[in-house]
């Protein structure tokens, strides 16, 4: 696992998608009671739509979004989405985990590298688009898996001890107990369908496969310079909008 090259002209943007939107949002509740997750509206905008607008926005041309809790309404929120094009997963029958959803996927995700976000973070660019970040590092050759991190110091909402840290010669590590990490993994990548080869029955993380790409030195990361929320519980929620309620705020004066 290795820090991201230098960046290089016209990078080749992933032209499809998918978003993990079949958690139960248990920590959020009683607000996913009767709403999924990513539907629950941040800055009045849903967490879907933030993931969504970033993707179309890198030219992405086709999403897939999981379907798990409350399903109908995803639907019918999505059914009018044309940019970019949505298409459905369904795991109503059993919920598959962040690997195994993907897994599922992979026949609408199609043989070239995907993007993969989370429905439960939000992310405002820094000096570039987070997406065309990861694109300008990606390199089909030697890399499964490409993980955008974020300083554990600046990582909004996210209370735990960190996931990655540099070694001495610029690789990440897995964070070794009781250690803190200087970096979260910020819920967005790249991924190669390649990285699902052989792999476990039924549901099971992505964490399986970072796992064995870091052994084969085949995961890299590159780290966001932009603002990065993770929005899981009732007062991660608040924090988020009461900061961009600030940022327009200014911006208006």
């Amino acid at each position: 696992m290795t820090l991201a090259k230098a960046p290089v002209r016209n990078p080749a943007i992933p032209k499809r998608a998918m978003v993990l939107a079949a958690g139960l949002g248990t920590r959020m509740r009683p607000l996913t009671n009767s709403l999924p997750k990513p539907l629950i509206r941040v800055h009045d905008k849903p967490l879907i739509d933030w993931a969504l607008d970033h993707l179309a926005d890198a030219g992405v041309e086709e999403v897939v979004v999981n379907l798990h809790h409350l399903p109908d309404l995803l639907r019918r929120h999505l059914a009018d989405r044309i940019h970019p094009r949505i298409l459905f997963s369904d795991e109503t029958g059993e919920r598959l985990e962040t690997g195994g959803g993907v897994a599922r996927a992979l026949p609408l995700l199609g043989e070239e590298p995907f993007y993969v976000v989370n429905s439960d973070v939000l992310w405002l660019n820094g000096t570039q688009s987070a997406l065309k970040l990861l694109a300008q590092a990606w390199d089909s050759e030697a890399m499964d898996a490409l993980l955008l991190l974020h300083p554990l110091a600046a990582a909004h909402g996210y209370d735990g001890f960190g996931d990655f840290q540099l070694n001495a010669i610029g690789r990440p590590e897995r964070r070794v107990d009781p250690h803190l990490a200087p970096f979260v993994f910020a819920g967005v990548q790249i991924l190669h369908p390649r990285l699902f080869e052989a792999i476990p029955q039924g549901p099971f993380s992505l964490n399986v496969l970072y796992d064995r790409a870091l052994s084969e030195e085949r995961l890299t990361g590159v780290v966001h310079d932009g603002e990065w929320y993770h929005v899981g519980t009732p007062q991660s929620l608040a924090n988020t909008e009461a900061i961009l309620g600030q940022h327009s705020s200014m911006s208006d004066q």
